[in-house]
């Protein structure tokens, strides 16, 4: 009874922390497929597309586009999205979205690949621009039933030709036959104008702290899971050697006319081990990809 209890408690807190990973959403993802995709160069990208063979790979370059438009301090955009959020009992929530994208490539010496802009949506990871009030600013662009005390904010992200980049996408002909980097397999296209510790960290802006309660929740999790186990595995081999009905007190094989105490169930003990420190060393790993903190620059800036 006791291995049952530990066992559906582990299932239980298994549950919690499940829950609470994907309550993180979806840019949580983003940085894993940022910082696991495997890097290839532009040419190789082309190559791929062309062969059909579709891998999910990242590539980096430099942005550039015959078609940039300007903004109001003159910088040469690829792609601008200006977004109307309000906060309420969810967060930050979208009320007005406005995109405007050009078509833009990335370029790696004489390679160049087109990039599907207007696929980007939660893969798109820039330091926001952003400015924060109340509805009753925006009242203009606000739906009427939003009231005007709620907390509201203008964020813009921008994309500039004169930066460099980093995708991840699948290489594939468009239907003009050319080269582009867009979703595919199930991922979506990432791009960021940021290294990858600073994209990661902007992805986990707000949520640090259900990271760290849903990594405590798996090592809670573990701990119960392998406490069942060694309850359901370990005394039942034990006891099953003895002769008596009950557990005899020093029980020693070497001692005649006593039970052969743990000698014989050494295997399932063993097992059991190697199980217990597999499952430590993987919440190990999981606690240190959820509560790590990467290198922040100190180059890089917040414009509010």
């Amino acid at each position: 009874m006791d291995a049952l209890i530990a066992l559906v408690a582990g299932a239980a807190v298994l549950a919690g922390a499940a829950a609470l990973t994907m309550s993180l959403g979806p840019r949580q993802r983003i940085g894993r497929l940022l910082t696991a995709a495997p890097r290839v160069t532009v040419a190789e990208a082309i190559e791929l597309a062309r062969t059909g063979r579709a891998p999910y790979v990242r590539i980096d370059g430099r942005i550039d586009s015959e078609a940039e438009f300007e903004d109001a301090d003159h910088r040469p955009l690829v792609l601008r999205r200006t977004r109307i959020q309000v906060l309420d009992e969810g967060g930050w929530r979208d009320v007005e979205v406005a995109r405007e994208v050009v078509p833009f490539e990335i370029r790696e010496g004489l390679d160049a690949i087109s990039i599907d802009g207007d696929s980007l949506a939660d893969g798109l990871v820039v330091i926001p621009r952003e400015s924060v009030g109340v509805a009753g600013d925006l009242a203009d662009r606000i739906p009427d039933e939003v009231p005007d005390e709620l907390p509201a904010r203008l964020v813009i992200e921008l994309v500039s030709s004169v930066e460099h980049a980093i995708a991840a996408g699948v290489p594939a002909v468009d239907a003009a036959g050319q080269p582009r980097l867009g979703p595919g397999r199930g991922r979506p296209l990432v791009l960021t104008t940021l290294e990858p510790a600073e994209a990661i960290r902007i992805l986990g802006a707000g949520s640090a702290t259900r990271r760290r309660l849903a990594a405590g929740l798996l090592l809670v999790a573990g701990i119960l899971v392998a406490l069942g186990l060694a309850l359901v595995v370990l005394p039942g081999d034990v006891l099953a050697a003895s002769p008596a009905p009950t557990t005899i007190a020093g029980s020693d094989t070497r001692s005649p006319g006593e039970g052969p105490g743990f000698v014989g169930a050494l295997g399932p003990a063993f097992l059991a081990v190697l199980a217990i420190a597999g499952l430590a060393a993987g919440l190990t790993i999981a606690w240190v990809r959820l509560t790590a903190r990467p290198t922040r620059h100190p180059d890089s800036t917040r414009r509010r």
